[in-house]
């Protein structure tokens, strides 16, 4: 398991335009991340199209996002743990202060 904690620049609400992004693209019929599990205040469930496991977001205090990615195998965590970091980078790169991943 890794988890993958992200720390916005100011004030930005990186949970909340995640969440909204993901929506957008899936809406479109495209994307490789989707949704799964009941809509909960707060966190998330997603899932990805080529690699096995999951990424749990949760929204901490002072508008920290941390993500927990697990899978099975070790290989397929590794191509999922790009995967976020590659759709934050897209789409939140410039509201970014830092990210921190912590090995488990």
């Amino acid at each position: 398991m890794k988890i993958v904690e992200i720390t916005p620049f100011g004030k930005s609400s990186i949970y909340g335009g995640l969440i909204k992004r993901e929506a957008e693209i899936r809406k479109k019929g495209r994307g490789t991340f989707s949704r799964k599990g009941a809509a909960r205040a707060g966190a998330a469930t997603w899932s990805h199209k080529r690699f096995k496991g999951s990424v749990s977001l949760s929204r901490q205090p002072a508008e920290l996002v941390r993500a927990k990615i697990r899978s099975a195998n070790s290989q397929e965590e590794g191509g999922l743990l790009k995967a976020f970091l590659g759709f934050v980078d897209r789409h939140f790169g410039d509201q970014v202060a830092t990210i921190t991943i912590h090995y488990h």
